[in-house]
């Protein structure tokens, strides 16, 4: 069955595009975009090819050689997902110059798997090799919440919920990934419905893209499996809708980089020998998504063992963790981070009111921005709020049994990783604020907090700031409070300042 192409995916210079058209453009509308001109200055690109433009497998066996690497065997299926095994970089360099030697790559082309075809995936080089700056986030890309949170905090508040095995998956989403020619990924959303984008080092890659409108039509009639292959021959009884499908397609070439964005179902083919950088992340313009996925596996996750309720002693704490295990991250997760990040937005306000007494250039922009993030907080927040697992008829709690879950505000504004968090938001939003047109180098992130604006100086902690944030925070509801409260006391230290009227619009939701 022949797809349909119903056109390609916008090619744009990144060095003409300001932030905010960006935002405009492409987070706003959740718009794909294929952008030149950001990798010019990598490491990577010099250090990691040939000058004839491939691979250059030599230098990476021999500087990151003794690396544990997922591997995926591209010609077979399992469950979902293609095969995994685990194998050193050394060993798999060794397997890809054996296949290159037997010109066996000349044969293979983007529509047949052969099985012996062997792809480097899910490589978490930046924590195995902070020190080695392969490549700069492109300024667009900077407003990372996920991994800037995974830089000083575990994702995982009850150790159960994420044993040895997975600690290193959910370590970050910073990823290299390498394979030679006709290698390449099913069909596949990504993890927490986040944005990515993916830089090729070198090669090239062919990308097939389906708009969120048209995604049920990949599902089977229970809507329960998707298709996983959009090139082999697609059952019309199982996947009716199939045939239907309009795609976009996108050929990426070496130093372009693609942005995907949240929802949208992708097939990427290496159509040469490839290396590409690849983040997963997610902020405010896409958190929704996130939410919203994370509410639909939990009613998945609960659904299928229900007809346990009566025998399980804390059938929420199992939802719960099963929640954590097959998406990445549970309520208690998901909660504890935006309280996190709401806490320390309203911490960078207070602190930018005090040093700019008042709002005015950059220091506008870079408000602005912290109230796009809190307003975005507040929205998700309140559609948390009917639910009962945060009560006190809910027995579980992710940190000690039979201790209700809360957040102590005074603790989390003492804690290194938290001032640690502020500070690398502190550095971002100045960054973006005008105009992000060098963007943010692995290097810079290194610096030294004291170079910054210290968030957490020792007279904000007896302020009266602090006092109306509260002591505590337990579920949604309390946490929209603690937003009211230190935004009417900020609005107090600015009256003329109109950034904070987004309460007035959302006041039904406490």
């Amino acid at each position: 069955m022949s797809l349909k192409i119903g056109g390609k995916i916008e090619r744009v210079n990144g060095k003409e595009l300001s932030y905010e058209q960006f935002v405009e453009r492409f987070f706003e509308k959740n718009e794909p975009v294929l952008l030149t001109g950001l990798m010019d200055d990598w490491r990577a690109c010099k250090s990691w090819v040939t000058e004839d433009g491939k691979p250059n497998l030599h230098f990476v066996s021999n500087h990151f050689g003794s690396s544990k690497v997922q591997v995926a065997e591209c010609g077979k299926r399992e469950s979902t997902d293609q095969k995994r095994a685990q194998m050193s970089v050394k060993e798999f360099i060794t397997y890809w110059l054996e296949l290159s030697n037997r010109k066996c790559s000349d044969s293979v082309n983007c529509s047949n798997k052969n099985e012996n075809l062997l792809y480097l995936k899910d490589w978490h080089f930046v924590k195995e090799y902070p020190n080695f700056v392969a490549y700069c986030t492109p300024p667009f890309f900077v407003d990372d919440w996920l991994n800037l949170y995974l830089d000083t905090h575990k994702m995982h508040e009850d150790p159960n919920a994420c044993q040895d095995i997975n600690e290193i998956s959910c370590s970050d989403y910073r990823f290299v990934y390498m394979g030679p020619k006709g290698t390449w990924t099913p069909l596949h959303a990504d993890v927490f419905r986040s944005y990515s984008w993916s830089a090729n080092v070198c090669g090239r890659k062919q990308w097939h893209f389906l708009s969120p409108s048209q995604c049920d039509l990949l599902f089977d009639r229970n809507m329960r499996s998707s298709v996983y292959d959009i090139f082999e021959d697609v059952s019309e009884t199982q996947f009716p809708g199939f045939k239907k499908a309009i795609w976009l397609e996108c050929t990426q070439e070496q130093n372009e980089v693609i942005f995907v964005p949240s929802g949208w179902y992708h097939q990427v083919h290496n159509m040469e020998d490839t290396i590409s950088i690849n983040h997963n992340w997610f902020n405010a313009y896409n958190l929704s998504w996130v939410w919203n996925l994370l509410m639909k596996d939990y009613c998945e996750a609960k659904e299928y063992i229900e007809d346990i309720r009566d025998i399980c002693d804390n059938f929420e704490g199992l939802c719960q963790r099963n929640l954590a295990a097959n998406t990445g991250m549970n309520f208690f997760d998901f909660f504890t981070f935006i309280t996190r990040f709401a806490i320390a937005h309203l911490v960078l306000l207070y602190q930018l009111l005090q040093n700019e007494r008042g709002f005015s250039g950059t220091g506008l922009r870079q408000a602005q921005q912290l109230i796009t993030n809190l307003k975005s907080i507040y929205e998700v927040s309140s559609n948390m709020i009917p639910l009962d697992a945060f009560t006190e008829k809910n027995p579980y709690c992710p940190l000690e049994e039979n201790q209700y879950f809360s957040i102590e505000i005074r603790e989390m504004l003492t804690a290194p990783e938290f001032i640690r968090l502020c500070s690398k938001f502190n550095r971002i939003y100045r960054a973006t604020s005008v105009g992000c047109e060098q963007g943010i180098r692995k290097s810079d992130e290194g610096m030294e907090d004291h170079l910054l604006i210290q968030p957490l100086e020792s007279d904000l902690l007896d302020s009266e700031f602090v006092n109306a944030l509260g002591c505590k925070i337990s579920d949604p509801k309390r946490l929209i409070e603690t937003i009211n409260s230190a935004i009417k006391y900020l609005n107090a230290m600015a009256p003329s300042c109109t950034l904070f009227s987004f309460l007035n619009e959302s006041k039904n939701v406490v």
